[in-house]
């Protein structure tokens, strides 16, 4: 049984030693190990994967065990998974297709090692595209008035089906902390690069009116500050004086299912720590 330790405490010798020691100790053995300080904050990092083929039970009181030798003495913050488990993404969508198809296609040829219990948005337009990969559809309409209610009924549907992240694929509505408190650094968005430069319902527009050379698009955690969550995936593309508005959109909208592929595959393998608003990236 393979397992994936997070780790982050404040930084001091021997922390490496005592942890790989410790697995070793319980019978596992080490696969793969990266480490970071933070020198400025004084911080290390730590991701390490083990396999416990040889004997597995004592996976079972692994935690605990960690818990009293390890994170207590370190003043560690630390999670360990279990390999064998899938975890559960929900995708939250609007109107837009491009992210929803490369997610869903990318699930549906295996790379994505998740379950996804359900797509849910505040339109029907994408439900037919639910019903192509046979995964159930709900239906949150969002307004000024009924937004609580919605909210309500997503976190309903998000414990009912015990989601552990959820992915914003072009989801067209602020969430609110509500929703962000019971998944700090669980929610995954996806927007354009321009921003705060071309805010507004047509940035490709105002960008190409601007002339811009590079379009990109980010990925991040969302929080209460809006697109300024910690950056999990960058990418960026030029563009010319030749190119259209319409190329314009076209590129950045193959940006943003590249990019967003790139950030819920590094959630979901387990690769991102995030800390004072940024994110350390294992590779």
């Amino acid at each position: 049984m393979k397992t994936t330790i997070l780790i982050n405490c404040p930084d001091k010798s021997g922390i490496i030693s005592s942890v790989t020691g410790f697995i070793h100790r319980k019978g596992g053995n080490i696969i793969y190990i990266d480490q970071h300080v933070d020198k400025e904050a004084g911080v290390f990092f730590m991701r390490l994967e083990s396999d416990f083929e040889k004997n597995i039970p004592a996976v079972k009181n692994l935690k605990q065990e960690f818990e009293e030798e390890l994170a207590v003495p370190h003043q560690m913050e630390w999670s360990l998974y279990l390999g064998s488990v899938k975890p559960k993404m929900a995708l939250f969508v609007s109107k837009y297709n491009h992210c929803l198809y490369d997610l869903l296609s990318r699930y549906n040829s295996g790379e994505l090692e998740v379950e996804i219990p359900f797509i849910l948005s505040n339109h029907s337009d994408l439900e037919y595209v639910a019903k192509q990969f046979d995964i159930p559809f709900f239906h949150v309409p969002v307004t000024k008035s009924t937004k609580s209610d919605a909210e309500n009924r997503q976190l309903a549907l998000l414990k009912e089906y015990q989601i552990d992240f959820i992915v914003l694929a072009r989801y067209m509505q602020i969430v609110s902390s509500k929703v962000i408190d019971h998944y700090p650094n669980k929610i995954i968005n996806i927007h354009h690069s321009f921003l705060p430069a071309f805010a507004g319902a047509k940035p490709y527009h105002a960008a190409f009116e601007r002339g811009v050379k590079i379009i990109g698009a980010t990925s991040h955690y969302v929080t209460e500050e809006l697109d300024a969550g910690p950056i999990i995936e960058q990418d960026v593309t030029t563009v010319t004086h030749a190119h259209s508005i319409k190329d314009f959109i076209t590129k950045g909208r193959d940006l943003e299912k590249i990019v967003l592929s790139r950030a819920v595959k590094l959630h979901i393998n387990r690769k991102t720590m995030v800390y004072n608003n940024k994110t350390v990236i294992f590779s």
